[in-house]
């Protein structure tokens, strides 16, 4: 029997891995496409019913508790949330399956009593927990494990908000800024394509994005405008960040005991809540990010955003950080960039790309993610405002866990973690 040639069993080989991973992939984006269909139902359904009874906002003092108590039985009180995601794809870290009905069960219920809360980086967690099972039942090698978490955290992304290329491009993106794993391209895009696809069976994300009418050409003055927009962008991310990791710091100085600080973020949510007015800044925010980009103007919106979503998950609730974000830059946007002689709904959608941005440290992410929210048309623009914040938002990020490998001003390594 002859003998294949060198190039030959290379290419065999090569078709192997390929069809080894549409598997895999495909098998991922299913199951775990699945899943987060079922908690992004449970989470409209919470803040359905919450929408129906306002009342439920008094269980906040309950719920905080409820929730550390919850992850105090199952042995899990110190989780550390997206950023053991990032250790275990990184560093190869054993991730829990527990992790998946305990992050699903506890994200719901913080909407449902009305946490400032999103669902995304939820999502990662959900993901990458049960993707890591399905690695250790496929008895994958530890490499292997790393492209099956990338798979998972993509796909439950893409089922979620209904980005399926930001999705992707984000899982490999997020873990170590200035390396990415070009290996889990293929993995990643297939899991996420079929999560959407999961999703788009369920009717959900049948209104894709949001629609932006005002947009600006590649002119100038825009130019001049956006990156202005992008300084300030670069600005209020550092100080989201930089909230949001000084919050639960203060509240286990004051509050040692874990159950004491979800009571008291219960009882300084609901506060704020009264105080406000109205429900505004409580859950995710969805609606309000659409009446903004279509003409609404809340000048203090950004500020009140950034405290609920602080004074939430500081206390012990769960939930993602990414809606928050995403509402604050578009609160910020709609406000700031008028002032500068940006249209009103253009602002709003710069702000959400450049903030994003600059709390994420991903710009290739951040601009696909423009692109699949509101459209091709100015997209030089969202890429320019995106990458002015990522430079001058400096080493700061939402993860802790997160390495920058490369210099922002220079290329030279630096391998440091975010603060």
């Amino acid at each position: 029997m002859p003998q294949l040639s060198k190039p030959a069993r290379v290419s065999l080989t090569n078709a192997a891995l390929f069809v080894k991973w549409l598997l895999y992939s495909c098998l991922i984006g299913v199951i775990v496409g699945l899943v987060a269909v079922a908690f992004h139902l449970g989470i409209e359904l919470a803040a359905e019913l919450r929408g129906e009874h306002p009342g439920i906002i008094w269980l906040l003092p309950l719920a905080g508790p409820a929730i550390v108590l919850l992850y105090q039985v199952c042995g899990m009180e110190k989780d550390r949330g997206t950023n053991l995601v990032l250790v275990a794809v990184r560093d190869a870290e054993r991730l829990k399956l527990r992790t998946a009905p305990l992050i699903f069960l506890s994200t719901i219920l913080t909407h449902l009593a009305g946490g400032s809360a999103g669902r995304e980086g939820a999502a990662l967690q959900l993901g990458a927990s049960l993707s890591a099972y399905l690695g250790r039942l496929l008895r994958l090698d530890e490499k292997d494990k790393r492209i099956v978490m990338m798979c998972g955290m993509a796909a439950a992304f893409s089922a979620l908000f209904g980005t399926p290329i930001t999705a992707a491009v984000f899982a490999m993106e997020v873990v170590t800024v200035g390396r990415m794993y070009y290996a889990a391209m293929v993995p990643c895009m297939l899991s996420s394509y079929a999560a959407a696809l999961v999703a788009h069976g369920f009717d959900l994300h049948n209104v894709r994005g949001y629609p932006i009418h005002d947009a600006l050409g590649l002119e100038p003055l825009p130019v001049l405008q956006v990156a202005l927009l992008g300084v300030l962008c670069a600005l209020l991310s550092i100080f989201f960040c930089t909230v949001m990791h000084a919050a639960p710091r203060l509240y286990a100085r004051y509050l040692p005991d874990p159950l004491l600080r979800g009571l008291a973020g219960g009882v300084l949510v609901l506060a704020l809540t009264l105080l406000v007015g109205e429900q505004t800044y409580n859950g995710a925010g969805d609606g309000v990010i659409r009446s903004m980009l279509a003409g609404e103007t809340i000048p203090e919106a950004f500020l009140l955003k950034i405290l609920f979503t602080a004074l939430t998950l500081g206390a012990g609730f769960r939930g993602g950080e990414i809606v928050p974000v995403l509402f604050t830059g578009c609160a910020f946007g709609t406000w700031a960039g008028p002032l500068l002689g940006l249209p009103h709904g253009f602002s709003g959608a710069l702000g959400m790309a450049a903030i994003f941005c600059g709390a994420t440290n991903c710009p290739l992410s951040s601009i696909l993610l423009a692109f699949e929210l509101f459209g091709g048309e100015s997209l030089p623009l969202y890429a320019l405002c995106c990458g002015v914040s990522y430079m001058l938002s400096g080493y700061y990020g939402l993860y802790s866990e997160q390495k920058i490998i490369y210099s922002k001003f220079s290329p030279e390594w630096i391998d440091k973690k975010t603060h």
